[in-house]
């Protein structure tokens, strides 16, 4: 049997790599990733060359990219002292980012990717005290004890989680909320989700694909951010990918009228909606 083009999610991270790289060789590039190239390496490149999907929402992937940046920079500014990254990836902030030499970022993910971004990012020097845990964010024990061993540690922790959740059970992102609201000094959550709508639509384009790695697309709450709001978060903002990208110039020209509708903080049904949100501690 020939191997599956996607072979399971941290192979989605090489895919995504690949639209960082094309956006940081531009010469307005609104974020430049040195390491992007290689990290998508040989496979990220054919996986972007076989799925369109993704060439057709590149500037998604880029508004995501650019508001996490911006999240984390303004709450970095305003006395985070600990920045926690779950499912990292192939993510390269702590390299390529503005940040204090002081913060302390911490990378959450499974021994293979981590290994393998170790291995290809070599002698590159982070620009703040990067630590790397290998582990099994379903394995619930280990995360609360990570969780409550990072809280004891800081002030003001900020978790981002960048292209997770969409591969969880509700009730599993529920159970990530409630644990990661246990420790007080875990203040911040940055995440991104998408509607039921826009779920569908992805199913629709790569869904075969992400099925076929044993990495469906599951969460997309019909609340909207409000979902969060029982497990111990409130939404604090909600920035829509479309209206990022028609800011910074990356919205198609087809679509640029739908940018003009008013931003949206609750329930999205069947339209296509996606955002990075950043909650607060309720």
């Amino acid at each position: 049997m020939d191997e599956p083009l996607i072979r399971d999610v941290s192979d989605t991270a090489r895919w995504m790599a690949v639209y960082r790289a094309r956006e940081s060789e531009r010469e307005d590039a609104v974020f430049r990733d040195p390491f992007a190239r290689a990290l998508a390496g040989e496979r990220g490149e054919r996986i972007a060359a076989a799925l369109t999907f993704g060439d057709d929402n590149a500037w998604s992937f880029i508004a995501r990219t650019y508001l996490f940046d911006r999240f984390v920079t303004r709450l970095v500014k305003h006395g985070a002292d600990v920045v926690v990254n779950l499912a990292a990836g192939l993510d390269t902030r702590p390299y390529r980012m503005e940040l204090p030499a002081s913060l302390r970022w911490v990378e959450v993910d499974l021994p293979d990717i981590l290994d393998y971004k170790e291995e290809i990012l070599g002698d590159a020097k982070p620009v703040c005290q990067l630590e790397r845990v290998r582990l099994d964010l379903t394995n619930e024990d280990g995360r609360r004890g990570l969780f409550a061993d990072l809280g004891r540690h800081a002030k003001h922790v900020v978790v981002i989680s960048e292209g997770l959740v969409i591969y969880l059970m509700p009730d599993a992102v529920g159970a990530l909320a409630r644990d990661l609201a246990g420790p007080a000094s875990i203040q911040h959550w940055a995440l991104d989700m998408a509607s039921p709508g826009l779920i569908e639509m992805m199913k629709q384009s790569v869904g075969s694909a992400v099925n076929a790695a044993g990495a469906p697309f599951l969460f997309a709450p019909t609340a909207g951010p409000p979902f969060f709001s029982a497990h111990g978060w409130r939404p604090l903002e909600v920035r829509s990918l479309i209206k990022a990208a028609a800011k910074i110039g990356r919205l198609p020209l087809a679509m640029r009228m739908f940018a003009m509708l008013p931003e949206s903080d609750g329930e999205q049904g069947a339209k296509p909606w996606s955002a990075v949100c950043l909650l607060a501690r309720s």
